[in-house]
């Protein structure tokens, strides 16, 4: 099967991904704001924004053997629209913590971060995903030359590091979570020769 996409058709499906990525976080926020979010508003907002940060993840891994096996060059285009947009969800959900969670007290949040593993997890793959942010740029990507592809790599580490504080994060029903971990586990198959190679650098 062979999927080509004219530039017009690639424009169109970055603007749906804006939109798809975009108007839900827009539309959580203002839910919050407007008190819409039942009886515990902090936790679906940590909830909405942290498995959106999930998905978005998985979405932007899924692209490239996708991209393969359509025969679509192009589609890999939209990874790192994705991938900003995961990043944007996980800074969205950190800061919902901070704020509402932690009402902005710094040094339980230093305290959080060291004593409770699944937190702790949870801000080192935020860590990797601001770095990938950051240097997302093609001027990032000249600059840094092979650099560039082996310090992306840590997406990899990211995603098993997002799943791993999901799950424990999780009090008692894990069958979502687990369903993630699949999900999680099959993309990274796809890649084992790229990991394994990367793993031996």
């Amino acid at each position: 099967m062979r999927l080509l996409l004219t530039p017009k058709q690639l424009l169109a499906v970055k603007v749906v991904s804006h939109i798809g990525a975009l108007s839900p976080l827009l539309w959580i926020f203002y839910q919050a704001i407007t008190d819409q979010l039942g009886g515990d508003p902090v936790e679906a907002l940590l909830h909405f924004t942290g498995i959106g940060a999930f998905n978005l993840l998985l979405l932007s891994l899924l692209v490239s053997p996708l991209a393969k096996l359509l025969k679509s060059p192009a589609l890999i285009k939209t990874r790192r629209l994705l991938g900003l947009y995961a990043f944007t969800y996980a800074l969205s959900h950190f800061l919902s913590y901070v704020f509402f969670e932690l009402q902005l007290e710094w040094q339980l949040l230093l305290s959080e971060i060291v004593k409770r593993p699944y937190i702790t997890v949870g801000f080192t793959a935020l860590l990797i995903l601001t770095l990938l942010a950051s240097t997302s740029t093609a001027w990032a990507q000249r600059k840094l030359g092979r650099k560039w592809q082996r310090m992306h790599n840590w997406v990899y580490l990211a995603v098993l590091l997002v799943a791993l504080h999901y799950i424990w994060s999780v009090k008692s029903d894990v069958i979502q979570p687990l369903f993630y971990w699949a999900m999680t586990l099959i993309l990274l198959y796809w890649r084992r020769l790229k990991l394994t190679k990367w793993i031996k650098k």
